[in-house]
């Protein structure tokens, strides 16, 4: 039987080396860079109908008055343009600069949040974090609470989801940092589903355990412990592995508009 207790420091060392790089990304300002939805601004979807280079895309906008401006490529060929907020005169303007400049285009998409809704996004998401982690600790407190010292099992199992949400946090602003990559909206949605993952694969070892104490597999920890992890090995490497492949089709094939969240999930269940 493969002895993964055995090997436990290695693991441990290997999440050290992935997380500490990625916490010290997060002391260093801007620890994310956060989307519009954070902060408020404009979001639109350029199309034009002869190619344009995204250097060139990106000095117009600066000459309108826009250096401030993330552009990102579609995967059809189309621009995500970030700004700060504009009203749609302003938006109207920079549409007419933009066509006697590059020609032909239409706007694909538009919209704006105010710093009010952005203040409000932010908050709602703390609050959604904290409530999910509470929420979890005191289910498997309950679920677990004929095992001994059954509250230490609900904050190992805080301490995993905590461990995998650093992992994906960290290495966003590592790739906010050299990449632009912006956390949204759907970043949280993302972090809550790696949650969700998290404890689920968590309780699934848990409840190994305590049918493998009540059998008296053995009296010694570790070892009980290790089979139980051995013996959940295969279900939790397909479920992931299945799952990973549904999302990095997304990922490849569903446009950018979802691609943070797409990759906050892969990373964040390869991680679990």
């Amino acid at each position: 039987m493969i002895n993964l207790v055995g090997k436990r420091y290695w693991f441990f060392l290997l999440s050290a080396i992935i997380v500490i790089p990625g916490l010290i990304s997060l002391f260093i300002p801007p620890g994310l860079r956060v989307g519009i939805e954070f902060t408020s601004g404009s979001s639109m979807t350029f199309h034009f109908e002869k190619p344009v280079e995204q250097a060139d895309l990106r000095q117009e906008l600066a000459k309108l008055g826009h250096d401030e401006a993330i552009i990102q490529r579609t995967g059809g060929g189309d621009f995500l343009v970030r700004t700060q907020e504009i009203d749609r005169d302003e938006k109207t303007k920079l549409e007419d600069g933009l066509k006697s400049r590059f020609g032909d285009m239409t706007t694909l998409d538009y919209y704006s949040v105010s710093p009010l809704v952005a203040a409000e996004v932010v908050r709602a998401a703390i609050i959604a974090v904290i409530a999910a982690s509470i929420g979890m600790l005191i289910y498997i407190a309950i679920a677990f609470r004929k095992m001994p010292q059954p509250w230490r099992y609900g904050t190992t199992a805080i301490i995993t989801l905590i461990h995998d949400v650093l992992v994906v946090v960290g290495i966003f602003s590592i790739l906010g940092k050299f990449f632009n990559t912006q956390v949204d909206a759907l970043f949280i949605t993302a972090i809550l589903t790696v949650v969700g993952y998290s404890i689920n694969d968590t309780v699934v070892i848990f409840d190994r355990i305590r049918e493998n104490m009540s059998k008296g597999v053995s009296k010694v920890y570790e070892t009980l412990v290790n089979r139980s992890l051995v013996e959940t090995l295969a279900r939790s490497l397909n479920t992931g592995l299945g799952t990973l492949l549904a999302i990095a089709a997304l990922y490849l094939f569903g446009g950018v508009t979802i691609q943070t969240f797409c990759l906050a999930l892969l990373i964040g269940i390869t991680s679990g």
